[in-house]
């Protein structure tokens, strides 16, 4: 897998305006995130610990509107593999949202 697939994420949001975050596990566990949104420029950084962190650049206007009446987003971070069937939750936390 390239480094690109690494910074792969992808948001999901349910019937009731839930948002969550979908992204590749990182090699360390996440202490107290925190997600600081930007809507200014459709960007956040997912702060997931103090040596840790995850740049998320053009966030569709939908997801922006969404995360502008919350103060958690659901984060769930995925195991990388080649096969899709063999995919599991590595973690899966709540992180913070400010702006």
């Amino acid at each position: 897998m390239s480094d690109q697939d690494v910074n792969t994420y992808d948001f999901l949001i349910n019937d009731e305006d839930e948002v969550m975050l979908l992204l590749y596990a990182r090699p360390t566990p996440p202490e107290q995130p925190v997600f600081e949104l930007d809507d200014d420029h459709k960007s956040a950084v997912l702060i997931r610990n103090q040596q840790d962190s995850v740049s998320l650049q053009d966030i569709p206007n939908e997801i922006l509107d969404a995360l502008q009446d919350t103060d958690k987003l659901l984060v769930c971070e995925l195991n990388l593999t080649d096969e899709e069937k063999d995919t599991q939750i590595v973690y899966a936390y709540e992180a913070e949202v400010t702006d």
